[in-house]
């Protein structure tokens, strides 16, 4: 009788043996996506050199930064971000050969040339100093967003920082080739100072989306903020700095600022204006911890919904409701199933956004949209996301999201990407010109020699109340490893249509943690290469080589230029990016749609051009062109183009320019 009554107690614990075993196994099944090898065999790239500055290898390299003395403990975890990069046409030449780059090694923001760029788009590489703005040791730059944020036609930059606001740098209309005394630095947030150090709000900024939000023809901008308004790189600060107050739905942090255009003047001393819009996104989706911010138009009524990827909380994802001159924005919640978990579902998320892409994933002709997360096996194995666009059309988008209804499902493991690492930029883009998208998501948090996951582990089931305090986690120092050792993903489709990483198939797999992406056609050749921001390591840059490519479409969508105050052809391109143009294309091959991504993701910028993959396709392409012209009315034309390049002017009517 004992023997059986020791037996029966013995089954729970044995059910439950194998039950684990039976999902580990299944999980493992699940993660192995087979073909990488065959699949590899398509693509090609070559690193190439990044010219820097004058003198800059002699500049002192550093792996840490000085930081708030409440986190001093916690200091690699606080020193983890910051690296940037993004491709776009600086010189106004048309093509997107030019590169801005944060370096976190010197804190530098970094304005080159691609390592592919004809001669007559190179210049000397210069860095972006915020002077005579107030600026110190406290500070750090964690992103560099090109933009034309006056309307002339010419190229700037955005710089966000950790510590002060944003700094516009905005080029002059005599300059002639990208050089320091090029740009003027401009607030973003109007501060003054009369003893020459800064006195504005301590923003710590990890993300940026800029786009049409209003409708008006005018770039707005959503800020996200990571840490609250704080002192966090002041080695002397006072200890007004926290941690997040809940490992699932933390709502303490900078969050979301929506700052909308109200004017510009070109010249040589130019200006752009704006104002935040308080109330422009619900108090309750503007406090969490934002790593991430991009958008799409899912409506086609020219307004850019917008996701934002929070660490830390829920993702949410805004409705656009904005009116010229006025930015509004309501929540939109996914719907749950009995068999749905709830972090599956829009708006409930608990695991921890860090990137966000929109894109065509099945060639539908609707935007679906990618959410990197943590998902580390024997660390937080949480997972990606893949939201598929369910709506029935355009139509019926605008209507369940109208009413609060986010119609989308996620289907990150049926696509085989819904496992990588510590996640963080993500970018879909077509390599191949095949009409098909990869993903290129970057990875990798805190390198160094003795692995950490189990004091993080243990972080994760404190006490709320305790979590909040910096003093109460675990120490995470130099020498601390966590998941220091991934290397960037590159994702494409097998024979069986489901994605796979073929990286280390492709010598990719550097294992230095990296957090940005960029991609654009740096050749004008209808060829898509990318360039890499890396934290505390070398920005890289990809040439694609990729055999038996495709045709492709490329389209540069411009509106008229309306800077005042002009004196030179300088660095001015053909007009102003349309931004919040889309275009939906229609081949015998299906349907595509795409759009002029003015900026967005985790710190990494894609080029203004609006790419479509044709493949064997040599005739005509029907292209239906969608954008809001620079009054603000909605404008629509159905053109039909040929594969290669075409620059488009967007006024009450497309018409093709010439290219430059």
């Amino acid at each position: 009788m004992r023997l059986r009554e020791r037996l029966r107690r013995l089954v729970p614990g044995a059910l439950a043996i194998v039950v684990g075993t039976s999902l580990w196994l299944a999980a493992g099944a699940a993660v192995a996506v087979s073909g990488a090898a065959d699949t590899a065999t398509k693509y090609k790239f070559q690193e190439l050199p990044i010219a820097l500055p004058p003198g800059y290898d002699t500049l002192p390299k550093s792996t840490m930064r000085p930081v708030n003395p409440a986190y001093y403990k916690i200091r690699s975890w606080v020193s983890a971000v910051g690296a940037s990069v993004a491709i776009n046409d600086v010189t106004g030449n048309g093509r997107p050969n030019g590169m801005c780059i944060v370096d976190t090694r010197t804190n530098k923001v970094i304005v080159t040339h691609t390592p592919t760029a004809p001669a007559e788009d190179q210049f000397t590489p210069f860095t972006l100093e915020p002077g005579p703005l107030p600026y110190d040791d406290t500070m750090a730059p964690t992103g560099c967003a090109p933009g034309d944020f006056i309307g002339d036609g010419r190229i700037g930059f955005l710089v966000m920082y950790w510590g002060r606001t944003p700094i516009l740098f905005l080029p002059k209309s005599d300059a002639t080739k990208p050089e320091p005394s090029a740009y003027v630095p401009r607030e973003l947030v109007p501060s003054q100072s009369l003893d020459g150090r800064y006195h504005g709000a301590r923003w710590n900024t990890d993300a940026v989306h800029v786009g049409d939000l209003d409708g008006s023809g005018h770039p707005s901008i959503i800020i996200g903020n990571y840490w609250p308004d704080s002192d966090v790189l002041d080695p002397d600060g006072i200890n007004n700095v926290a941690m997040p107050n809940s490992m699932s739905s933390g709502n303490n942090a900078g969050g979301a600022h929506v700052l909308r255009w109200v004017g510009a003047t070109s010249g040589t001393d130019p200006q752009a204006n704006y104002v935040e819009e308080k109330n422009a996104i619900p108090f309750e989706n503007s406090t969490g911890w934002t790593l991430a911010i991009s958008g799409a138009d899912l409506t086609g009524d020219g307004l850019a919904e917008i996701y934002l990827a929070n660490d830390f909380g829920h993702g949410f994802l805004l409705y656009n409701d904005s009116t010229p001159g006025r930015i509004r924005f309501k929540e939109a919640k996914g719907m749950r199933s009995p068999t749905t978990p709830k972090s599956f579902v829009i708006g409930n998320g608990s695991f921890k956004g860090m990137g966000v892409d929109f894109t065509d994933l099945n060639r539908t002709g609707k935007f679906d949209f990618l959410v990197s997360n943590i998902n580390v096996p024997w660390g937080l194995q949480e997972s990606n996301f893949v939201f598929v666009n369910q709506a029935k059309d355009e139509a019926d988008m605008k209507r369940q999201l109208s009413d609060g209804v986010a119609p989308f499902t996620q289907e990150a493991q049926q696509y085989g990407l819904a496992w990588t690492g510590w996640c963080w930029d993500v970018k879909a883009d077509d390599f191949l010109n095949s009409g098909d998208r990869e993903v290129v998501q970057t990875t990798g948090f805190v390198q160094g020699t003795a692995n950490r996951w189990n004091w993080l582990q243990e972080a994760a089931t404190m006490n709320d109340e305790l979590l909040r305090s910096p003093a109460m986690w675990p120490n995470f120092e130099p020498g601390d490893d966590i998941s220091g050792h991934e290397a960037i993903a590159f994702y494409a489709r097998n024979a069986e249509g489901q994605y796979v990483d073929i990286s280390a198939e492709l010598g990719l797999a550097v294992p230095i943690p990296t957090r940005a992406v960029a991609t654009g056609d740096t050749t004008g050749t209808g060829t898509l290469d990318f360039a890499v921001g890396r934290q505390w390591g070398p920005p890289a840059f990809y040439a694609n080589q990729s055999p038996n490519r495709g045709n492709a479409l490329t389209l540069k969508l411009y509106r008229p230029s309306t800077g005042t105050g002009e004196t030179g052809d300088g660095l001015k391109g053909i007009g102003a990016p349309a931004y919040g143009a889309t275009v939906k294309i229609t081949t015998p091959q299906g349907t595509q749609i795409s759009q002029l991504d003015g900026g967005g993701g985790h710190v990494g910028f894609r080029s203004f051009d609006v790419r479509f993959g044709l493949g064997s396709h040599t005739g005509p392409v029907s292209a239906l062109v969608r954008w809001r012209d620079i009054n603000g009315a909605m404008r629509q034309q159905t053109l039909s183009l040929t594969p290669g390049v075409h620059s488009l002017m967007l006024t009450d009517s497309a018409e093709e320019v010439s290219s430059r």
